[in-house]
């Protein structure tokens, strides 16, 4: 079929319209993006809505668990009592490298892409039984998470693993990041990174 000047030219037309409407819409979501302003952060609020964070941990061949596990917050650092039954508790007791992640029920995100959340690397040590502080940890714990602590921290393979935060980052929506210091407190907005579109 031959396309007549006329029928070329309106084509062309066509095209150059099309190209033109997605440079506008492309260049509109780019903008858009660079000017989402962070939000408020509340990295104290989301650690205490939740009784439990995400742990992971790698064992002594480097590879990766990921796991869960009750938790109760004393200042700045945090607690955790584990058994020997779990893959992790060999990893935390041994000090290797660990990330925590606290994050927003699903239920109550907006959001699934940006549920607020807070990832910290943290320095794991052991608190011996029947020491003041395992005493005092534990009646914490008690506290939060009700009378099963009383009977778990009387089995042998249950230790008590203490988390002290060394840095880490919150996010709670997009283009709404920020660093956080070894005292949970915001240092800086994270702004090293923009969203943009191809």
């Amino acid at each position: 079929m031959i396309i007549n000047s006329t029928e070329n030219y309106l084509f062309q037309f066509q095209i150059i319209i099309f190209a033109s409407i997605k440079i506008s819409i492309m260049s509109n979501t780019q903008e858009a993006a660079r000017q989402v302003k962070p939000v408020a952060p509340k990295v104290k609020e989301l650690v205490e809505s939740l009784g439990s964070f995400i742990l992971a941990t790698v064992d002594e061949n480097g590879n990766p668990t990921a796991s869960y596990a009750p938790f109760v917050q004393v200042e700045n650092v945090f607690y955790t009592l584990v058994s020997f039954m779990a893959k992790h508790t060999k990893n935390l007791a041994e000090g290797r490298k660990v990330s925590v992640m606290f994050i927003e029920d699903e239920s109550a995100t907006k959001q699934i892409y940006a549920r607020d959340r807070l990832t910290i690397d943290v320095a794991t040590s052991q608190i011996e039984r029947d020491t003041e502080e395992w005493n005092t940890i534990i009646e914490k714990l008690k506290e939060k998470h009700g009378k099963v602590v009383g009977i778990i921290s009387e089995m042998t393979d249950f230790i008590l693993i203490k988390l002290q935060p060394t840095k880490g980052s919150y996010v709670n929506g997009f283009g709404s990041a920020y660093f956080v210091d070894d005292k949970l407190e915001v240092t800086e907005h994270r702004n090293d990174i923009n969203h943009e579109t191809k």
